[in-house]
């Protein structure tokens, strides 16, 4: 294929360049002006606009609420809608997702099993240890399936995905003999950093993402907000999840990482000013330590004010709109280093309790979004000055470099042929409905939004075009 009449956004660059793309065999292969047809190519007109590196959403999860084999196909459709092209997903044992335990040398392949065939775009997993012997399966996984990257749930202790758990090992399904804490998390990270030192030559690549909330606050501010009965919807749940929260837990996760020597953490959708300035002055305190700080697109546009009420109810919650101006701040000041949706489909009818529809505590925990990632952080970006190249650091070099994608995350000859092709001067009005996700709603219904994904390429194959999912799953399982 020849892609002509386009302007490619480059990370690290200095605005677009207009040039003409050669695709053979999936990659880039040639990146220059005026390229002369070869007989035999499909020309596609560009019309003059925007391309993107194709999107890495470091950060989504598959098959929670809904079952895997239906997530993997809606739920990428609505990825590629947003020009997202590898699709990163945290999954793990236990209660929702596949409601397994075990190791992972069955469970995950279990999850190969079932992902096979049915993505649109790209994708690989994040594994979570959280049973003792996942820990010593870390190295299996990484030199078997090119798992690289693992997560610690700070919260799980006494906490499951929307509140207070009486039982974590009904919740996590882990042996009785087995507690999920601080000493859990150290383990981890000596897993980690025995990983690392076993494979120097995946050294930037290897690396523990943290979700960073402490449970025993959590637990007190939840009961002290319960019974004063001031607040509700979204702002009681921030209040019952306090910034401070997360401050602590990455002091602690910092502490331990640079106890165990696990030099590469990545810093999980920070919500707070709390949580920004808690991972700066680790970042001072460790500089040995390859700290990662990913926010949310959510996080960055919506506030616990938002006209969608409980359908924003997420983990760590919506905050306050001083903390999302200040997430902005740091993030045009270069503190952040990627952005990403937080992804997980949670159809409506599932969202809100049917009796109690306006109760905060017994709705689920999270939505998708994925398709309005690339427009959401155009929209609300440029008008702040961010540029269009560090637009394509934050949503895929950045994401790509971390995670292992050597082939991810560039508009540049010998990368696969992935690209976010959007019309920058386009308005349009975001409704739910308009997406092939099974969700039904999105939490940025009604926002007026530019630069609309028209089409999007998976390596040089067109999986959505003009408001259209493109032919059949096409993904593949990426071994980094």
């Amino acid at each position: 294929m020849l892609i002509k009449n386009i302007r490619i956004v480059r990370p690290f660059g200095n605005g677009y360049e207009k040039k003409d793309i050669r695709i053979e065999n999936g990659r880039f292969s040639q990146i220059e002006n005026e390229l002369e047809p070869i007989s035999g190519e499909e020309i596609f007109d560009g019309k003059n606009r925007l391309a993107f590196p194709g999107l890495v959403d470091a950060h989504m999860h598959t098959g929670i609420y809904n079952s895997l084999d239906e997530d993997a196909v809606t739920e990428s459709m609505a990825a590629a809608m947003g020009g997202v092209t590898s699709s990163l997903n945290y999954i793990r044992t236990g209660r929702y997702y596949l409601n397994k335990t075990g190791p992972y040398k069955s469970f995950y392949n279990e999850v190969l099993d079932i992902s096979k065939g049915r993505f649109f775009v790209d994708y690989s997993y994040h594994l979570a240890p959280i049973n003792n012997e996942h820990i010593d399966e870390i190295e299996y996984l990484i030199e078997n399936h090119g798992v690289t990257s693992f997560k610690i749930f700070m919260f799980y202790g006494n906490y499951g995905l929307h509140g207070a758990s009486s039982n974590q090992h009904d919740f996590l399904m882990k042996p009785k003999e087995e507690i999920y804490d601080i000493a859990h998390f150290e383990f981890i990270m000596r897993g980690v950093q025995r990983a690392l030192d076993r494979y120097p030559d995946k050294k930037d690549h290897i690396s523990l993402s943290l979700h960073c909330e402490t449970a025993e606050i959590m637990r007190a501010y939840t009961q002290m907000v319960q019974n004063e009965g001031e607040l509700t919807g979204l702002k009681a749940y921030s209040a019952a999840r306090p910034p401070h929260s997360e401050g602590l837990a990455i002091f602690i996760a910092s502490y331990l990482a640079n106890e165990t020597n696990c030099i590469n953490i990545n810093l999980l959708h920070l919500t707070s000013k709390k949580a920004v300035d808690a991972a700066m002055m680790m970042q001072a305190a460790f500089p040995h330590i390859s700290f990662k700080r990913e926010v949310t697109v959510a996080h960055l546009l919506l506030d616990y004010d938002c006209n969608c009420g409980l359908h924003a109810k997420v983990n760590p919650p919506i905050r306050s709109r001083e903390d999302v101006e200040y997430l902005w701040q740091h993030l045009l000041a270069g503190n952040i280093d990627w952005v990403c949706s937080d992804h997980a489909c949670c159809k409506a009818e599932y969202k809100v309790d049917k009796e109690y529809k306006y109760d905060v505590w017994l709705a689920k925990s999270g939505f998708g979004g994925s398709e309005y990632l690339l427009s959401g952080l155009y929209s609300e970006g440029i008008k702040r000055g961010l540029s269009i190249n560090r637009i394509a650091e934050l949503t895929s070099a950045n994401p790509a470099k971390r995670f292992g994608l050597k082939t991810k995350g560039d508009i540049a000859v010998g990368y696969d042929a992935d690209l976010a092709i959007v019309h920058e001067n386009e308005k349009f009005i975001v409704g739910g409905t308009n997406s092939p996700s099974t969700q039904g709603y999105s939490v940025f219904e009604g926002f007026e939004f530019y630069a609309p994904v028209k089409s999007t390429f998976l390596r040089g194959n067109l999986i959505y075009h003009e408001g259209e999912i493109q032919g059949t799953p096409k993904g593949n399982y990426l071994f980094r």
